[in-house]
C-alpha cells in the first residue's frame, strides 16, 4: 500500500510518501516540499499547494493519505492561515483518493516512539531508523510528513477512529 503522509501550511507544505508491504514493513518512497512564494498573493499560494498535491498524486498514485491535525500555537493569524491551507490541501486529498485520516501531534509522536512528549529530534531519529534511511530526512517538513505517514502505517488498523467523515 501506498501512503501518503502531510505535514500542513501555507508557505511549506511537506509530504511523505511511503510504502507499506504486507508484513507491515515500510520503506521511503518519496519525500519533500511543495514550496509557495512569500511575496504572491495568499490565494495563489493555496492555489499552488493544490498543484503540489495533485502533482503528488499524478506521481504516486497514493492509496491512503494521512495528515497532521492543526495545532495552534499563540500566533492565532499563523494558525488561521494554515487552515485555509490545510483546507485546500484536504479537499485535494479527498478528490483524489477519498482516504483521508487525520492524527494529532501526540498521536503521531506516540505511535512512533510510544511517548507523546517526543521531542523533535527525537521524532526525526525515529523516521529515519524505521525507514532505514541514513541520514534524518531534510528538510523537517518532509521529515514530520514522513511521521504521519508512519503513524498511519502503524495504526491503520483504527482507522475508523481516524478517519475524515
Amino acid at each position: 500500500m501506498i501512503i501518503l503522509g502531510i505535514d500542513p501550511g501555507y508557505g511549506t507544505m511537506g509530504y511523505g510518501v511511503i510504502e507499506k508491504d504486507a508484513r507491515g514493513n515500510c520503506s521511503a518512497v518519496d519525500y519533500g516540499v511543495v514550496k509557495t512564494p512569500t511575496d504572491e498573493n495568499f490565494a495563489v499560494r493555496l492555489c499552488i499547494l493544490e498543484e503540489g498535491v495533485n502533482r503528488i498524486f499524478d506521481k504516486f498514485q497514493p492509496e491512503e493519505t494521512a495528515m497532521e491535525e492543526l495545532f495552534f500555537s499563540k500566533n492565532v493569524t499563523t494558525g488561521i492561515q494554515v487552515a485555509h491551507a490545510r483546507g485546500v490541501i484536504m479537499l485535494a486529498c479527498n478528490k483524489r483518493c477519498g482516504k483521508l485520516f487525520e492524527y494529532t501531534p501526540n498521536q503521531i509522536k506516540q505511535a512512533l516512539t510510544g511517548y507523546g512528549g517526543a521531542d523533535k529530534g527525537q521524532m526525526q531519529r525515529v523516521v529515519a531508523s524505521h525507514l532505514r534511511l541514513r541520514s534524518i530526512p531534510r528538510p523537517d517538513d518532509a521529515a514530520d510528513a514522513l511521521g504521519v505517514a508512519l503513524c498511519h502505517a502503524f495504526t491503520s488498523r483504527f482507522a475508523n477512529l481516524y478517519g475524515v467523515r
